[in-house]
């Protein structure tokens, strides 16, 4: 027991010893992961409130990941010698100004104003989205870079425990008062806090980091490429697969078993707990199980509770259905997340330093793409009448095969480590 006190201890002061300005910085992203996290969770169940389709609905969501895709680069471009704090200013001004107009637009279905509204509100988050990481990595000592990163990358997750906690109070203390609409216009109005926590940023900003790899007129090499798009085969299947599912999750359980904003978000804030825990479990799994063993069968027995969960729409007239979808969303959600940091850390690994700053790009712009389309896809699909419980076996479909070439990654993988190719 005073062993583990002494973890905790440790990691607390990890934490602690972080700048005020990079706290500030997380405190105001983590504000607009609130409203992130919450646009997913009843965004949708507004807008099917105020009569929109499943197909309009999700028309109107591919636009948020345009707007991602086509700033990405950009952005990506812009930051390279420029002090950042700017960027993070405008974001906190304008994710939340934008989020305000898309549900003023779903409320007057000022359609084609409330796509646009989506598309900057995409393209505004990728100036907090972007930068932030670099800001880190630039702004405080090799020792704090840990510690920074990880309480960046944690601010979806408690976002999401946020935004349910808020969702499931509000709903709670008057369902007919806070309906959808108020809820959002609550957590959108409060998350201009990270206009404030920017402003109190007064550290002097290094404008490059002070660690470069490689020299940056290094040309990349046919072989280069080959293992750049073998690596990120897999990432761009499951980005697909997952683009049919995550976005429309709330809008599988309000159609198919009539659970109504409040009771998802009891839901998804159980789930987002489970995925904090299995992401703190993870370098235990690594070390246990190792690559081989760990990645594909996390991955597996999450993809067996999603096709579990979206079939219990073939017999949702039985009481059980929905307790069986609750336990495999909850189940599928910790399972797939655990597996995100391992391919991550192989990936980088397997494509060697020249290459991973333009993973990491590319591999963002996969994600927000792929989900555009998804969109797209998943729009006609359920207009043409196609089941939830078919568009997201759809889904399993394609993580199978992205779960297969990650196999065959990690034993490449593997090989490339036993010949000394990887660093």
């Amino acid at each position: 027991m005073p062993h583990s006190k002494n973890k905790i201890k440790d990691l607390i002061t990890e934490y602690v010893r972080l700048d005020s300005s990079i706290l500030n910085l997380i405190w105001a992203e983590f504000f607009l992961q609130l409203i992130n996290s919450s646009f997913l969770a009843i965004l949708p169940l507004y807008m099917k409130k105020e009569g929109y389709t499943d197909g309009m609905i999700a028309d109107a969501t591919k636009y948020r990941y345009l707007g991602v895709l086509v700033l990405a680069l950009i952005v990506g471009y812009l930051i390279k010698n420029r002090k950042l704090k700017p960027f993070f200013l405008l974001s906190t001004i304008l994710v939340p100004s934008f989020a305000i107009g898309i549900l003023y637009t779903v409320q007057t279905h000022a359609n084609i104003t409330n796509h646009a509204m989506q598309f900057m509100w995409g393209a505004s988050f990728t100036l907090m989205q972007i930068p932030v990481l670099p800001y880190i990595l630039r702004n405080s000592p090799a020792e704090n870079h840990t510690a920074g990163i990880s309480l960046s990358y944690a601010t979806w997750s408690l976002g999401t425990i946020a935004s349910s906690i808020i969702i499931s109070a509000l709903s709670q203390i008057d369902a007919v008062v806070f309906d959808e609409r108020t809820i959002l216009y609550v957590i959108t109005f409060s998350s201009f806090i990270g206009i404030y926590l920017i402003s109190k940023i007064e550290m002097d900003e290094k404008l490059s980091e002070q660690q470069i790899i490689e020299n940056k007129n290094e040309k990349h090499t046919n072989a280069d490429w080959i293992l750049i798009t073998k690596a990120l085969i897999p990432t761009l299947i499951i980005a697909i697969g997952a683009g049919f599912t995550i976005p429309f999750i709330s809008l599988f359980f309000n159609t198919v078993h009539n659970l109504d904003a409040s009771q998802f978000a009891s839901i998804n804030l159980i789930a987002s707990i489970l995925v904090a825990i299995g992401s703190l479990m993870v370098p235990n799994i690594k070390k246990t199980m190792g690559y081989t063993r760990a990645i594909p069968l996390t991955q597996s027995l999450a993809i067996v509770a999603l096709i579990f969960m979206c079939t219990t729409e073939y017999y949702k007239e039985m009481q059980v259905a929905v307790y069986v979808a609750i336990v495999c969303y909850l189940l599928r959600q910790p399972l797939m997340n655990l597996a995100g940091p391992m391919t991550s850390e192989v990936v980088m690994k397997y494509v060697g330093k020249r290459n991973r700053e333009k993973v990491s790009a590319i591999t963002s712009a996969i994600w927000s793409g792929s989900w555009f389309f998804s969109g797209l896809i998943f729009g006609v699909l359920r207009n043409e009448g196609v089941s939830y419980s078919n568009v997201f076996l759809i889904t399993a479909a394609m993580y199978i095969v992205g779960v297969a070439w990650y196999y065959i990654l990690i034993l490449d993988y593997n090989k490339r480590v036993r010949e000394g190719l990887v660093d």
